[in-house]
């Protein structure tokens, strides 16, 4: 451990909330090597302690993405664990859970360990990889999930590509549970959604674009849930878009089925208006929806029905992002804005408590997928995001740590942004 690690830190009056406490109060929080040794009001400084001053802004547990690609292996040309690792820690990210979908695809226990080893060597934001579900993302055979757990899988996913076999996931889920992860499925009906390109609906027929009914979404929500019953296992449901998913969420938690459910930050603040004049930054899978679908989204992280926020940050290319619409990828970067947009579209327009926003994008996530951090009480990982939810900005592409620069929030301005973020009690980002 090096000198300026083993220094203690202490942020100094700031309005802590960690809801994984019942904590909302102005105080100090006291790290040192690498934990959390006291948080509360009025604690005094010790000898040589690096002392922030961090009065009117707000200090939570670090927040922690549970949904990113990173592309490494196979796509450093638009992103790196360590660049997108950089990102995480500017948008107050302290951890993120990188998906499978790399190239080779992460689905032995030699890719797993690259992708953690990069992460520790890149020295920002922590870096859970997932296995993937299938061997190759194929949907064929089960990848190896013990050794994967072994080398520090996190949960399995074939995110990307929907698992088509209700057997395989029914035995994937079988298999997870007796080590304690979750298993995180893209829910899509290949047979409704093949060659669709954004909602089906008016703007699609407006635009002359092929269309994603909701239904392929809520099919495989149904079929994944009624997996989870049979089995028991944890059924994490990624990215959902629909107002019938969140009802079918909302079916499955009040029978007691193990499933949870993440929404990204996209898809609670934009709809499908966004892709009109054919912006394929605004082309994502799955595609921005109605209003109604924002509402009911909005409605179910409110209530709980849906646990998460993540991001999905997905970078891409400039040239490949280019295309006619129905030829681009699909995708957009969201770590350096994912906070200033939950914020503006969430926090300051009522829908969730400043509590309820740190708890969905920290205490939760740490829950969920069984992660160190989530929590400032003594003794936990000295991991900490300190925001200023009243600070405006415009989003300006060209300043990103990503390599990324595919974002439909390009010039839009937000309320609220990260301010510092500590990672193992060292200062890993200073706002300038």
């Amino acid at each position: 451990m090096s000198a300026a690690q083993a220094r203690d830190l202490l942020l100094r009056g700031g309005r802590i909330i960690d809801p994984s406490q019942g904590m909302d109060a102005v105080g100090d929080v006291l790290l040192r090597d690498g934990r959390v040794l006291a948080c509360g009001g009025g604690l005094g400084v010790p000898d040589g302690a690096e002392v922030v001053d961090v009065a009117g802004l707000v200090v939570a547990p670090g927040l922690i993405d549970v949904h990113v690609h990173l592309r490494e292996p196979g796509r450093e040309d638009v992103e790196t664990v360590a660049t997108g690792a950089h990102a995480a820690v500017a948008g107050g990210f302290t951890a993120v859970c990188a998906m499978p979908n790399t190239r080779p695809v992460t689905d032995n226990q030699a890719t797993v360990g690259f992708v953690k080893r990069q992460g520790e060597a890149a020295g920002y934001a922590r870096v859970y990889p997932y296995g993937a579900i299938s061997v190759g993302q194929r949907g064929e055979t089960l990848a190896e999930f013990g050794e994967m757990v072994g080398a520090g899988a996190v949960a399995f996913s074939d995110d990307g590509r929907p698992v088509e076999s209700a057997h395989l996931v029914r035995t994937a889920l079988e298999y997870a549970r007796t080590f304690g992860v979750p298993v995180a499925e893209h829910c899509e009906d290949m047979s409704l959604a093949h060659g669709g390109s954004m909602n089906e609906g008016l703007m699609s027929a407006k635009l002359g674009l092929k269309g994603i009914p909701a239904e392929a979404e809520e099919i495989f929500v149904i079929r994944d849930i009624l997996l989870a019953r049979r089995t028991g296992g944890h059924i994490h449901l990624c990215h959902l878009s629909t107002k019938g998913s969140v009802e079918l969420v909302r079916w499955g938690k009040e029978r007691g089925v193990r499933v949870t459910a993440e929404v990204c930050s996209h898809h609670v603040s934009l709809t499908e208006a966004a892709v009109d004049g054919y912006n394929t930054n605004a082309k994502m899978n799955p595609p921005l929806r109605t209003a109604e679908d924002v509402e009911a989204l909005q409605q179910g992280l409110a209530d709980g029905t849906i646990d998460l926020l993540v991001t999905d940050h997905a970078p891409h290319h400039y040239d490949e992002k280019e295309r006619e619409f129905a030829d681009a990828p699909n995708g957009i970067v969201g770590l350096e804005t994912a906070l200033g947009v939950n914020c503006t579209w969430l926090l300051h327009r009522g829908v969730v408590s400043l509590s309820q926003m740190v708890d969905a994008m920290s205490c939760k996530p740490a829950r969920v997928f069984n992660l160190p951090g989530g929590t400032l009480a003594p003794g936990a990982l000295a991991d900490v995001t300190v925001f200023d939810p009243a600070r405006r900005w415009v989003v300006a592409p060209q300043a990103f740590r990503s390599k990324g620069r595919n974002t439909p929030y390009a010039g839009v301005g937000l309320t609220g942004q990260a301010r510092l973020t500590v990672v193992g009690g060292r200062i890993v980002y200073r706002a300038e």
